[in-house]
């Protein structure tokens, strides 16, 4: 560290220096990535709240209501308005917390010890790190010709032990939606705890319904689904980190509340301690500026960009994985393979990613990647094959 202090000038030109070095979604070039540009109306009300902090939230009473309202409007569009939860980080820490939340209500409801979790193979990787953390011990489902959770193979892995089960909507390499409905009446039947991770498909899929688009029920609508985790810094244009969990109940909270004797609220059931307001009201900012007709017509417009890209692949002779579901295309070349294909784009400047199941070169057709970027896209593509 330097002794003497720079002047602002000198911090600025030397911070100039370091993002030279980042990539900008405003440059159309990301394509792998489930992120986008935050909506300038919540970069101002995220720079004005930064302050404050929801970990004592007795000192930020408007912060606080904030966080509330935002909790109340996801709440209504996944299906029940009365849900409870919190602004956390992001999708990693909200399926961290329903897990948690899950083992606890296990431990306390019917004495689970060694807990289980089952997954589909599809899953976000973060539920191999709340295992971890939580000391459980991770299930895979299969998957099956659709590339969604097989239920038979949900039903197999059921034990005494099992203490959630995860349906995924919109899933991190393909935005596939498992069957949740089915999952719902399984976790009644059972008696076990159903969780939803719709970080990425929450923003989407009750606005796509809403104009026409097909899509299978997800959300609190099903009696079993216990907690969903739905992300604003994804297709809500929240600013990162903004994320979000919301439970059913009140009492999954409680099951993880710890006692915060010197802090304003005296029980805290949240992971982190000191949590940023910036993001709820950030979040709080955008969704109410551009309401249920500014996100339909937000996802809309990624469909039809997802659309003519899965066209243009096919008519240049790639081979999709499966038709794109939500607005993410992946697609292999007959030619050469997924990873010789994603570093061949990569010396031309754009940054896509290689999906594992199966492998494949993966698009997302986030609100930054406009149509001009995909033309351009597929004709370097021609000029790779």
């Amino acid at each position: 560290m330097n002794r003497k202090g720079l002047s602002k000038h000198q911090v600025s030109e030397r911070l100039k220096e370091f993002q030279k070095r980042d990539l900008k979604y405003s440059s159309g070039r990301i394509l792998g990535s489930m992120c986008t540009c935050a909506h300038p109306v919540a970069k101002e009300a995220y720079h004005d709240f930064l302050e404050s902090n929801l970990g004592d939230p007795g000192l930020f009473e408007g912060t606080k209501a904030l966080e509330d309202e935002v909790i109340s409007m996801l709440g209504e569009i996944l299906g029940k308005k009365d849900v409870c939860g919190h602004m956390i980080t992001g999708g990693t820490e909200a399926n961290l917390m329903a897990m948690r939340a899950a083992r606890n209500q296990a431990r306390q409801e019917k004495s689970i010890k060694n807990g289980e979790i089952i997954a589909p193979k599809s899953a976000h990787f973060s539920f191999k790190k709340a295992a971890d953390i939580l000391n459980l011990e991770l299930k895979e489902a299969e998957l099956d010709e659709n590339y969604c959770m097989d239920l038979n193979s949900v039903k197999e892995l059921i034990s005494p032990n099992t203490v959630a089960i995860v349906g995924v909507a919109g899933t991190t390499e393909l935005g596939k939606i498992d069957p949740i409905a089915d999952l719902s009446e399984l976790c009644l039947e059972k008696d076990i705890y159903l969780h939803v991770d719709a970080a990425f498909g929450g923003f989407l899929i009750p606005f796509l319904r809403d104009i026409g688009y097909k899509f299978p029920e997800f959300d609190f609508g099903l009696q079993g689904v216990c907690s969903i985790t739905i992300d604003p810094h994804k297709m809500g244009l929240a600013p990162i980190p903004s994320g979000c969990i919301l439970f059913r109940e009140e009492k999954y909270l409680d099951l993880m509340s710890i006692d915060t004797p010197y802090l304003t609220e005296k029980q805290q059931s949240t992971i982190v301690g000191t949590r940023t307001g910036a993001s709820a009201a950030a979040t709080w900012a955008i969704m109410k500026y551009m309401g249920w007709e500014g996100y339909a017509k937000l996802a809309k417009n990624s469909m039809e960009i997802t659309d003519f890209l899965a066209r243009g692949l096919l008519k240049q002779g790639f081979e999709l994985v499966s038709p794109p579901e939500l607005n993410i295309v992946a697609f292999n070349s007959s030619k050469i393979s997924a990873h010789e294909l994603a570093s061949r784009l990569d010396k031309m400047g754009w940054a896509v990613s290689v999906s594992s199941c199966p492998p494949a070169i993966r698009i997302v057709l986030m609100p930054h990647i406009r149509r001009e970027h995909m033309v351009e896209f597929l004709d370097d593509l021609k000029n790779i094959e």
